[in-house]
C-alpha cells in the first residue's frame, strides 16, 4: 500500500461522500447509546458529518494514518471470516479512537465501535462493516449533541 498524498485526498473524498451510509449509522447508534444511558442525543446531518471528515483530514498527521486504516479495511478479507475477528476489530477500533481525537474520546470511540459494530453488516470484505462501524463510532464522538459535553466541566480547576 502507498500512501501519497493523493491516495490520502482519495481517501478523504471517499470517507467524504459515504455520508449516506454513515450518517444513519451514527443517529441509529446515538439513538441507541441515548436509549441504554436514559438520554437524548442530537441528531447528526450530512452537513455536520462532512465538516467533521474535512476537519479530521486537515490535520496531515491525523489524515493519513484515518486513509491508512480505511484503504486495509477497505480491502481485508479472511476466508470464513473468524480467524480474522480480531485483526479487522483492532484496526476498527483505532481508526474510531483516531477519529474522536484525544481522552477520553478516544476511549469513548473505542468502546461505541464495538456497540455499534453489533448493529452494522455491510456487503463484501470482513474488514467493510468494520469500516462503517468505525466511521460511526468514531465522528458520533467527536461531534456535538451530548449534553455532558456541553458547557464548562464541573471538574475544570481553574473554576
Amino acid at each position: 500500500m502507498d500512501l501519497t498524498p493523493a491516495a490520502v485526498s482519495a481517501e478523504h473524498d471517499w470517507v467524504r461522500e459515504r455520508a449516506d451510509v454513515v450518517v444513519p449509522l451514527i443517529n441509529e447508534t446515538r439513538r441507541r447509546l441515548g436509549e441504554q444511558f436514559d438520554t437524548r442525543v442530537g441528531e447528526v446531518d450530512d452537513a455536520a458529518y462532512r465538516e467533521a471528515v474535512d476537519a479530521v483530514f486537515a490535520d496531515g498527521e491525523v489524515g493519513v494514518n484515518v486513509a491508512a486504516y480505511v484503504r486495509i479495511l477497505k480491502q481485508l478479507d479472511v476466508q470464513d471470516d473468524y480467524p480474522g475477528f480480531v485483526v479487522d476489530e483492532v484496526l476498527g477500533r483505532e481508526l474510531a479512537a483516531t477519529i474522536a481525537g484525544g481522552e477520553p474520546l478516544r476511549l469513548l470511540a473505542q468502546a461505541t465501535f464495538h456497540f455499534a459494530d453489533v448493529a452494522v453488516h455491510t456487503d463484501g470484505p470482513a474488514g467493510r462493516d468494520d469500516l462503517d462501524a468505525a466511521l460511526a463510532a468514531g465522528f458520533q464522538t467527536r461531534l456535538p449533541g451530548w449534553s455532558w459535553r456541553e458547557g464548562d466541566s464541573p471538574f475544570d480547576s481553574r473554576r
